[in-house]
């Protein structure tokens, strides 16, 4: 499990008087200086989704600490480090600063980097690899005024993207995962936002914005998103584009949600008309992207493909990967973003409540996508932050139960028969004002809807008595949302795909 960083307390300092950006196969960051430290203290880069370790060393009054720039995250391969900034900090030292910082320097296939201090404090910032070429405001829209007048030679590919590049994850995941073992030879390229992101074997990573991004965005024949593909796209003749969606909805979306003004309507009839093929999770899915969209075109029911991982995954790989002890209790808090706090995602003080369920118990935060930038890690004993883990649903095979609001995850954990809990204190605010509702949720609530911390925690640790309570509500969910979620659906997909000649 990922430690709690250590309370800062002054007692010495560090000061940096040389830094080095070290290219090559092992590219790293090398600071040095003098301290007044008698022990080696850790250094680190502290980022808000991800902290960088380095080897430091101390002689003669002299300190260096070297970071590699290619580290595992989640047991994953070694990648870049996220893009943002990041904060040089050493154990309770305090840092100053009294070099000349380089330039902003340009690390191919890995990152951008820049220094900033003020003399009290140095800052990293990490950024996407783009060339000078690709990079800034004038040098895209000249690369996006040649993709719209090109003439493309249709490629037989597939162009994925989920949540605009942050991850590898979701419904587009598992069709490359099932369209890898029925037709490896179709190329298979990924949108990523920065080179941290990882994609699957056999694909290759696109960084946005880049000229070969631009190139296979219009040329490869289907395209595979999970979300909007905004105004930067302009179709061609022979391309598809398959919208998966990212969940079943309870709260509204698109033109049902409240006090939906002109302009987001008119982005969203635009959007909507970019879409050959919208896939549905069930045939309430279908009505409500039919009304919310004003979509007319092919809705496939096929079940959920994010959702397979569920019936045919590994639990105790990802168990290991998180480092979760075999004989702990885990409970997974998911909840929704909210539209007027996107950083926020605490509603429940997920300390306090670790903290009553006692060492029996690790809690697992899952922020929303959108709090993937803005939000920072929360750490507290007992608690592990997987907002940066890269796909949700390998979270719930290692979950005992599930707690979230109003997330689209109600409608796939239940795949699992494990026990829901709804946390839900601004229940009247988020319904009434801020989206509104598809169905009245607590009627039918395949589990217990509380509002404070006190009746969740009596709840969750008394789930095995609870849960029987709300057998025929389960049922009943699972029969209406969970219809053809039989660990087929992925496979499913690729194959109409290919009958149809979308491909292959």
């Amino acid at each position: 499990m990922t430690p709690t960083p250590p309370t800062s307390v002054d007692s010495g300092r560090l000061v940096v008087d040389t830094v080095v950006v070290i290219p090559g196969d092992d590219p790293s960051l090398r600071f040095e200086g003098s301290t007044d430290a008698g022990t080696p203290p850790s250094a680190t880069l502290r980022g808000s989704r991800q902290t960088l370790t380095a080897e430091l060393t101390i002689a003669d009054g002299r300190w260096q600490a070297v970071f590699p720039l290619l580290a595992s995250t989640w047991g994953g391969p070694p990648l870049p480090p996220r893009s943002g900034r990041y904060a040089l900090v050493a154990d309770t030292l305090r840092v100053t600063v009294a070099a000349d910082l380089p330039s902003q320097q340009y690390l191919p296939g890995v990152t951008r980097v820049a220094f900033t201090s003020d003399g009290q404090a140095l800052d990293v910032t990490f950024s996407a690899p783009l060339s000078d070429r690709e990079r800034g405001r004038l040098q895209q829209a000249s690369l996006e005024a040649d993709y719209r007048a090109a003439r493309y030679e249709p490629l037989d590919a597939v162009f994925f993207e989920s949540f605009f590049g942050r991850n590898v994850s979701d419904n587009p995941r598992a069709i490359d995962r099932a369209l890898a073992e029925l037709r490896p030879d179709i190329a298979r390229y990924w949108s990523v936002a920065d080179a941290s992101v990882a994609v699957p074997e056999g694909a290759v990573a696109l960084i946005e914005g880049s000229a070969e991004w631009w190139r296979i965005r219009g040329s490869a024949r289907l395209l595979v998103v999970n979300d909007w593909l905004r105004k930067r796209l302009r179709k061609r003749r022979y391309q598809t584009v398959l919208q998966t969606w990212h969940g079943t909805m309870l709260k509204k979306l698109a033109l049902s949600r409240v006090r939906q003004g002109l302009r987001p309507a008119v982005a969203t009839l635009r959007e909507r008309a970019r879409w050959d093929i919208l896939l549905a999770q069930n045939p309430y899915s279908r009505k409500v992207f039919r009304k919310a969209y004003a979509y007319l075109g092919p809705v496939w029911e096929e079940g959920y493909p994010r959702d397979d991982v569920l019936m045919n995954g590994d639990a105790a790989t990802v168990r290991a990967r998180l480092g979760i002890a075999d004989d702990a209790s885990v409970l997974l808090y998911a909840p929704t973003w909210r539209d007027d706090r996107p950083d926020h995602v605490d509603h429940l003080d997920v300390s306090r409540f670790a903290e009553a369920l006692g060492d029996d118990y690790v809690t697992l935060v899952r922020g929303h996508s959108r709090t993937l930038l803005p939000g920072e890690n929360l750490y507290a004993k007992n608690v592990l932050d997987v907002t940066g883990y890269p796909d949700v649903s390998e979270l719930f095979l290692v979950a005992d139960a599930l707690i979230t609001d109003y997330s689209s995850v109600m409608f796939d954990f239940t795949v699992t028969g494990k026990p829901l809990f709804f946390f839900t204190p601004d229940l009247d605010h988020y319904r009434e004002k801020l989206r509104g509702f598809y169905f009245d949720l607590i009627p039918v609530a395949p589990g217990p809807v509380v509002s404070t911390l006190e009746n969740l925690v009596e709840l969750v640790t008394a789930r095995t008595e609870i849960q029987p309570r709300y057998a025929e509500k389960y049922r009943a969910w699972r029969a209406r949302f969970n219809p053809r979620d039989d660990g087929q659906a992925a496979e499913r997909v690729v194959r109409r795909l290919l009958r149809e000649g979308k491909i292959g």
